[in-house]
C-alpha cells in the first residue's frame, strides 16, 4: 500500500479524523474517516483536556476500525485555529557567501528558518512562515529565485503566530491518545487546499471557513497567501441566538437551524410554522420559520461584516476576481451565498472539498463543506511528503554527481600515469 497521511480536525462542534492515500493519478483517496462530538473545545481552543482526549479517542477508533488491513494510525497532521491567531508582515535578508553557485532551495530554507528566530510577544510563537515574494540584488517581484545568481537574497514574509499554551494543549491531547503530531497547520490554510483551485488563488480569492466556534478568513492573490484572520464567531453563536430568541433548548435550536434555517428572512414564507414538542407534558411551541430566519440573518450579517472588514483591511479588495468561497459547517445554511453577495458585493460560491479528491464510494457525504479542514490537513500532509521526497532526490543526485566526478578523476589520473610510463 502507498504511503498514508492522517488529518485530525479538532473543532468546536466535532472532531474528525481522515486517513488518505494518493492514487496513481495524483488524486487523494480517503480510505477511512471517524468523527465524534467535540465537548472540550471552545471557540477553536482546547478548554478541557480530558474531554477533548475522549472525543479524539472515539474519532480515531472509528477511523481505525474502518481501515482495511494491518494499517495503524500513529502520525497525524493537526489543525490549529482560535482567536489567539494573528499575522504580521516581515522582510528577511540573507547575504550569500558562495557566489559561484546559483541560489538553491537550501538558501531559501535558511532564510525561512531565520524568520522562526524572530522575537515574539511573551506567550506567542510562530506557527507558519509563508514567503510572498523574493528580491534578488534589489530585483523585485521574483516568485521563484532558485537557479538565479545573486549576493543578497531578500523576501517578504507573511508570518502567522499563535498562543504557545493553545498549541501545547492540542499537542498534549494528541500525545495522551498515543499519537504523534507530525505538523500543526493553520486551519484556513488547510481548508483552502481542499476547496480552492490554483486558478482562483491566481486570480485573487477570499476563503471564508465558518466553523462552530470561529470563522476563518484567508485571502489569496497571484497564487500567494496575502492575509489571514480568525473571527471569534461561528455557527454556535447562531444556535445560542435561536435558543434565546425562541426560548427553547440548545439541542432543539441546533436542529431547527440545520433543518429549517435560512440566512435570508425575505426568502421564507410568512405562514410557515414549525412545531417544537413541549417539556414534560407542556403545550408544544410554535415557531415561525420567517422569525427563525430573522434571528439567523441578524447574526450572519454581523459575521459577514467582520469578514468584509478583513477584506478591506488586507488592501486587496479591488483585486479579488475570484470573489468569495464559503466553506465549513456554516456554509450549509440556506441562502448564505445571496447574503454574502448582498453585503460584500462580491461573487460567492460554496466550497466543497472535492478539488483534489478521487471519486470514493466508501464514505458517504465526504464532500460536505464541514469536512474541508480535515481533508485539507491530509492534502497538506502529502504536500510536505512530496517536498521532502523531491529534496531527497536532489540531495541523492548531488551526492552521486560528486562521487561520479571523483571516480572519473581517478580514471583520468591513472590513465595519465599509464601514458607517462609508456613514454
Amino acid at each position: 500500500m502507498s504511503e498514508i497521511v492522517v488529518g485530525l480536525d479538532i473543532g468546536t462542534t466535532k472532531i474528525a479524523c481522515f486517513v488518505g492515500r494518493k492514487t496513481e493519478h495524483g488524486k487523494i483517496e480517503i480510505l477511512s474517516m471517524g468523527r465524534s462530538e467535540s465537548v472540550g473545545v471552545s471557540r477553536g481552543v482546547v478548554s478541557n483536556i480530558e474531554k477533548t482526549v475522549q472525543s479524539i479517542k472515539v474519532a480515531i477508533e472509528e477511523a481505525q476500525d474502518r481501515i482495511e488491513g494491518e494499517l495503524s494510525i500513529k502520525l497525524v497532521n493537526v489543525g490549529i485555529a482560535g482567536q489567539h491567531i494573528s499575522s504580521l508582515q516581515h522582510r528577511g535578508m540573507l547575504t550569500r557567501d558562495d557566489l559561484d553557485n546559483e541560489i538553491s532551495q537550501n538558501d531559501i530554507d535558511n532564510l525561512i528558518e531565520d524568520m522562526y528566530k524572530l522575537i515574539m510577544q511573551p506567550g506567542e510563537e510562530i506557527i507558519h512562515v509563508l514567503p510572498q515574494e523574493y528580491i534578488v540584488d534589489n530585483e523585485q517581484g521574483i516568485k521563484d529565485p532558485i537557479g538565479m545568481s545573486g549576493v543578497r537574497l531578500e523576501a517578504n514574509f507573511h508570518i502567522i503566530t499563535g498562543n504557545i499554551g493553545a498549541a501545547k494543549n492540542i499537542k498534549k491531547c494528541v500525545d495522551k491518545v498515543d499519537l504523534i503530531v507530525d505538523e500543526m497547520i493553520l486551519e484556513p490554510l488547510a481548508s483552502s487546499e481542499a476547496v480552492l483551485s490554483e486558478e482562483e488563488k491566481e486570480a485573487g480569492v477570499v476563503l471564508v471557513d465558518i466553523g462552530g466556534g470561529t470563522t476563518d478568513v484567508a485571502i489569496f492573490q497571484d497564487g500567494i497567501i496575502r492575509h489571514t484572520a480568525v473571527i471569534p464567531f461561528g455557527g454556535n453563536v447562531i444556535t445560542e441566538d435561536i435558543k434565546e430568541g425562541c426560548t427553547i433548548m440548545s439541542r432543539q435550536s441546533e436542529l431547527l437551524k440545520v433543518k429549517f434555517g435560512s440566512a435570508l428572512a425575505s426568502e421564507c414564507q410568512d405562514n410557515e410554522i414549525v412545531c417544537i414538542p413541549g417539556l414534560r407534558g407542556r403545550e408544544p411551541r410554535e415557531i415561525s420559520v420567517r422569525n427563525l430566519a430573522s434571528i439567523i440573518q441578524a447574526r450572519m450579517e454581523e459575521i459577514i461584516e467582520h469578514v468584509h472588514y478583513e477584506i478591506k483591511n488586507s488592501g486587496y479588495e479591488k483585486r479579488l476576481i475570484g470573489g468569495i468561497v464559503v466553506t465549513g459547517g456554516g456554509a450549509q445554511l440556506k441562502h448564505i451565498t445571496q447574503l454574502f453577495e448582498y453585503i460584500t458585493g462580491m461573487d460567492t460560491r460554496i466550497g466543497y472539498p472535492n478539488e483534489h479528491l478521487a471519486p470514493s464510494t466508501k464514505i458517504e457525504n465526504i464532500t460536505s463543506p464541514m469536512y474541508s479542514t480535515g481533508i485539507g490537513l491530509v492534502i497538506k500532509g502529502f504536500e510536505k511528503a512530496n517536498k521532502m521526497s523531491v529534496e531527497y532526490v536532489k540531495a541523492a543526485k548531488n551526492h552521486s554527481t560528486k562521487r561520479k566526478g571523483s571516480f572519473f578523476e581517478k580514471i583520468l589520473t591513472k590513465g595519465k600515469a599509464w601514458f607517462e610510463e609508456e613514454d
